[in-house]
């Protein structure tokens, strides 16, 4: 089970998210509504367009009672509404849904838009059909099958199919019909007859559009099928549509990534707070906790300095057994181990207190070689006690750093390396340009190595490859070479060995 802390951070971060995504799903239905409105709004802005030319072409209907329309002129009146990237194309459609009269780029009618009959979605446009009838004047039932618009081909068949006067000009009302001649039983006197006897009275209370004279009545209503005005066909371009529903989804995208973008920061923010809180009494007892090992460690340092000079007193004491056991082999073989286990607790206690004492470089130039010469000097009666072979650097070089600490330094490095070997092994010490003004120290040697699993390790205190190895002098190594913002790594000596490298070491002047 988790802290009470933690389960308040769980759901005051699980409400945050909740209230982004929240904001996203309103944001994506205000999308949808704005995208359905402004499609709606393309489509009723095509039945406006198509109510204002019914109102017009009823409005002539009302006044002639019916009305011829030439081809050409519908289409050079319907071109005048086409503009492009608006109004692409318009059409008028007869009875059977062909197009008897269009404008603007030709719309192709399939099955699919036929059947649609409303607005059908292209990527482009949007075709809308069957927006109004313009059949028989509104109110008219007893006509509405029979479309009473009539585009003519051309206005020779306008005027035809026009034949009529306006409702104003006609007889009056009590004007009677010639009588047949005597005649009446010839054929044209009968077909006369027949024509008089289906046109309505002139005196009928609203005019109708009659056939011409001569026109069979099948031809005159095949020739309303196909010629009639039924419904009307417009193409409007999307792309204003589409560029607004775009914008808004742009700016709704924007609100929600704002949105979540919030509700993450906060969240974050929220769980930084209280874990800044922990870290915060982590550092106070973190502090307490130091400063306590400081006094430790200052109490172990003064009690291994303290411990030094029993241990000097000790040593001196079983030197002069030694020699004055001449004549006791035993005896002076116990005080020869007494003083060799005297100087070897000496040696931990000096590393011991060498180790705990605080590092701070001062730098200053350091002729490498000749620091190098006199840690191999120094180190010469066991370099010669094992026969091993040094190999000095040949190039000169001069750096930046504490001289004393890389004194300690390289003499445990060096000293490492004279211990791991076998006796008559080798042990080299080198330097190369890393850069500009940056160098790499190495002491290679051809020991047993250190195994992989070890290599970050043996920089740790206390942490040693040798039997009786106290595991203080590399730490102290590391420990220099942090106080001079250097870096230090264990790498395999090829074919075997170890090479323990120094680098980012600043160069004054190196010399081939």
């Amino acid at each position: 089970m988790g802290s009470p802390a933690a389960k308040r951070r769980l759901i005051i971060s699980v409400t945050l998210i909740g209230l982004g995504l929240a904001v996203c799903g309103w944001q994506a239905q205000e999308h949808v509504r704005f995208k359905r409105n402004e499609a709606q709004a393309l489509v009723n802005r095509g039945r406006d367009i198509t109510s204002t030319l019914g109102v017009l072409l009823r409005a002539q209907r009302r006044i002639y009672g019916s009305i011829v329309v030439s081809k050409e002129r519908l289409e050079t009146a319907l071109q005048d509404l086409v503009r492009p990237n608006e109004l692409e194309s318009i059409a008028v459609l007869g009875a059977k849904g062909a197009s008897i009269a269009s404008a603007g780029t030709r719309v192709e009618l399939t099955p699919d838009m036929l059947a649609a009959g409303g607005p059908y979605w292209h990527d482009r446009t949007v075709t809308i059909m069957n927006l109004m009838d313009l059949s028989a004047a509104a109110g008219d039932d007893s006509q509405r099958a029979q479309p009473r618009i009539v585009v003519a081909d051309d206005d020779r068949q306008a005027r035809v199919l026009g034949g009529f006067r306006p409702a104003a000009a006609r007889r009056p009302a009590d004007a009677t019909v010639a009588p047949a001649t005597k005649d009446a039983a010839s054929p044209t006197a009968s077909t006369s007859a027949t024509t008089a006897a289906e046109t309505p009275a002139a005196g009928a209370g609203r005019s109708v559009f009659g056939r011409p004279q001569g026109m069979l009545k099948e031809d005159y209503e095949a020739l309303i099928q196909k010629q009639g005005m039924h419904s009307l066909l417009l193409s409007i371009s999307t792309a204003e549509m589409k560029r607004r529903v775009n914008a808004d989804l742009l700016l709704r995208s924007l609100v929600s990534l704002l949105a979540m973008g919030g509700a993450i920061v906060s969240t974050l923010a929220w769980r930084n707070v209280g874990k800044n809180a922990e870290l915060q009494i982590r550092l106070v007892k973190a502090g307490e906790m130091n400063t306590h090992l400081k006094a430790m460690n200052l109490a172990a340092a003064g009690l291994a300095h303290e411990t030094r000079n029993p241990l000097n007193l000790i040593r001196g004491l079983a030197q002069m057994i030694a020699m004055q056991a001449k004549d006791a082999p035993k005896l002076k073989e116990h005080a020869s181990t007494i003083i060799e286990e005297a100087d070897r607790v000496t040696v931990q206690l000096n590393e011991f207190i060498d180790y705990s004492k605080p590092r701070e470089a001062h730098f200053a130039p350091v002729e490498m070689t000749r620091l190098t010469t006199d840690v191999i000097r120094t180190l010469m009666p066991d370099i010669e006690d094992k026969q091993i072979q040094v190999q000095p650097p040949v190039a000169a070089l001069v750096v930046q750093a504490d001289e004393q600490l890389v004194r300690q330094a390289l003499f445990n490095l060096l000293l490492n390396a004279v211990q791991a070997v076998e006796p008559g092994g080798r042990v080299e010490i080198r330097w190369m340009p890393t850069g500009p003004e940056e160098v790499a120290l190495e002491v290679c040697d051809d020991g047993p190595g250190v195994p992989e699993s070890e290599r970050s390790n043996i920089f740790k205190p206390y942490v040693t490859m040798r039997p009786k190895g106290v595991g203080l002098g590399l730490a102290i190594v590391q420990q220099i070479v942090s106080a001079h913002r250097w870096e230090i790594a264990c790498l395999p000596n090829e074919p075997r060995g170890a090479i323990f490298r120094l680098s980012r070491i600043k160069a004054q002047a190196s010399v081939a």
